[in-house]
């Protein structure tokens, strides 16, 4: 599978049945329904926003990258990427993309992290891990479903910039991303969607200046052949 395949959508915005705007360093969990096509738009560029994905049915069957990775014999995600689950399940499939790749090496920015890549006293620091338990535990109280600490996995980094280098270490790098660019997936099954749109200033990846994304999701009816 190529490392980049630019692909425009054919869904029009204003035909979206959901639409809201997640601020930076918030968190966002919604479910999206199997046919459903959902939109994560970089509104300012050069944004990294941290995402997991689980079966809405089973939490314990959530994204998995390595499986991921296997499957499309590529380390990037792009269009046509299948987005694997722990129990071989195709959750959702990238239908356009207009970024051309996104990470999924890189993990999550944590406290621990941060004072670790960079220094003491970053610790207290708003990081993803953050995000993603504060948005996992609203959902829990809202819905009565468990979703907690330990349900935090491996994510995707859709926009994020981070190149493998020939002896397999990983760089964080500026962005290969712009105002405007989006990712869009389609759900091949009913699957929950965690998102912490990153408040990363260390590294990179979000230009060191959080900023806010769109998501947008269509029913399943509005197909289009792309």
């Amino acid at each position: 599978m190529p490392e980049t395949v630019i692909q425009a959508s054919p869904r029009l915005p204003e035909d979206a049945i959901f639409s809201v705007v997640v601020e930076a360093g918030d968190s966002f969990v919604h479910e999206i329904y199997q046919g459903q096509f959902v939109r994560i738009v970089d509104l300012e560029g050069n944004q990294a926003v941290d995402t997991l994905f689980y079966n809405a049915h089973d939490y314990a069957d959530r994204y998995s990258a390595q499986d991921t990775i296997r499957e499309q014999r590529n380390i990037y995600l792009t269009t046509g990427t299948k987005l694997m689950s722990t129990e071989r399940n195709a959750l959702l499939t990238i239908v356009a993309d207009t970024c051309g790749r996104h990470d999924t090496l890189g993990g999550a920015c944590a406290t621990e992290s941060n004072m670790v890549r960079y220094a003491i006293d970053k610790r207290f620091m708003h990081a993803c891990r953050q995000s993603f338990l504060k948005g996992a535990l609203a959902w829990s109280a809202e819905t009565g479903r468990e979703l907690d600490k330990r349900d935090l996995t491996a994510n995707i980094n859709f926009f994020m910039n981070v190149p493998v280098t020939p002896s397999g270490k990983l760089t964080f790098e500026d962005g290969v991303s712009d105002a405007g660019k989006y990712v869009e997936l389609r759900a091949e099954m009913d699957t929950l969607m965690v998102i912490s749109n990153c408040p990363q200033l260390n590294n990179p990846c979000n230009a060191y200046n959080p900023t806010p994304v769109s998501v947008l999701i269509w029913n399943a009816t509005q197909e289009f052949d792309v």
